[in-house]
């Protein structure tokens, strides 16, 4: 593999997306969920734009993916959006995931988003470090928020590390 392009997520890629979504379930490291959705319920869960894919630039496949849920359906909440990003294992240590989470970055400035939350397990270094790497600043820890289902961490309650991104562009910076 040389080279990577992103581009925005299309439902062609639904099965790449949800194979490395459960491949990042399965670390045990990266969400209380153990089984990936079907395509309907994950387009239904995360905004329609922006949707973004890591794809090889010279075979097409799909390397990671990002996307956000809205927080609340209240109005005053439109802007601000839980941003999920998974990296497949056969791209690790390539960029992809910084590039990626910039790139998404960008999309959810050009579509008048103002804050980006996301929940990293303590256990996952690697994903909090992309995080303060493009912005992203702890903001608190939810002690033992949940127990854990799957992985090596079964029968566990966890803790997850919160952080946030604000725009310095849009909204009240």
């Amino acid at each position: 593999m040389s080279g990577f392009e992103i581009r925005d997520m299309t439902e062609v890629d639904g099965r790449a997306v949800l194979s490395i979504y459960q491949e990042g379930m399965d670390t045990g490291q990266a969400t209380f969920q153990q089984t990936a959705p079907a395509w309907m319920d994950f387009d239904q869960e995360h905004l329609a734009t922006p949707r973004l894919v890591a794809v090889d630039a010279d075979d097409g496949n799909v390397l990671g993916w990002a996307a956000g849920s809205p927080v609340s359906a209240r109005p005053v909440y439109r802007g601000v959006v839980e941003e999920s990003i998974y990296i497949g294992s056969a791209a690790w240590g390539r960029g992809v995931g910084r590039a990626l989470l910039n790139a998404y970055v960008a999309a959810t400035e050009a579509a008048d988003i103002w804050t980006l939350q996301a929940g990293i397990f303590p256990e996952n270094p690697a994903s909090l470090a992309l995080h303060q790497g493009c912005g992203f600043e702890i903001i608190g820890t939810r002690q033992k928020i949940g127990k854990m289902g799957h992985g090596p961490m079964v029968g566990q309650w966890r803790d997850v590390i919160w952080l946030e991104r604000r725009s310095r562009t849009v909204g009240a910076g």
